[in-house]
């Protein structure tokens, strides 16, 4: 545990040197445990989540950073890789292919580059994956765009 504690606060102090290097992610530590994080990702330009900001909630294990952290939307979004009630996310580096190697900026990075480029062959979210499979790229986009406005995006007035 105290690797793990040594290494997430060397992770602390790059987040907070890169803050101005990387505007699309915002990392944050809870102030009372080291293992809970959250972060503001930025959707992705020319997708239908640009102009949206996501909240992802890190749980990290005390085994890191030989585990992956648990990481998962809390703001809604459609999205083939992401369930839709619980925000739990599909990435190979979430899961069996975690090395490491990266850090919770990079897999920030990572969930960024998800979002811009959908795999629908392993959805969690059927519908969502159904839309892109059959190249309704129309409704996919559509129904992305309607959620990220209502979840993802400021509410004017």
């Amino acid at each position: 545990m105290q690797a793990s504690r040594a290494r997430l606060f060397k992770e602390y102090k790059e987040v907070q040197r890169e803050k101005v290097a990387d505007p699309d992610i915002q990392l944050v530590c809870d102030d009372s445990n080291i293992f809970k994080w959250t972060a503001l990702i930025k959707g992705p330009s020319e997708t239908p989540f640009e102009g949206g900001v996501f909240q992802l909630a890190f749980a990290v294990p005390e085994q890191y950073p030989l585990q992956p952290p648990q990481v998962r939307f809390l703001t809604k979004i459609f999205h083939p890789n992401v369930h839709f009630k619980t925000g739990e996310i599909c990435l190979d580096i979430l899961k069996n292919a975690w090395s490491p190697a990266w850090t919770l900026q990079s897999v920030c990075r990572a969930i960024i580059a998800l979002m811009a480029h959908p795999e629908p062959d392993s959805p969690l979210n059927c519908d969502s994956g159904n839309l892109l499979r059959s190249g309704d790229l129309r409704g996919y986009y559509s129904m992305a765009r309607m959620y990220t406005k209502l979840a993802a995006m400021p509410k004017k007035g």
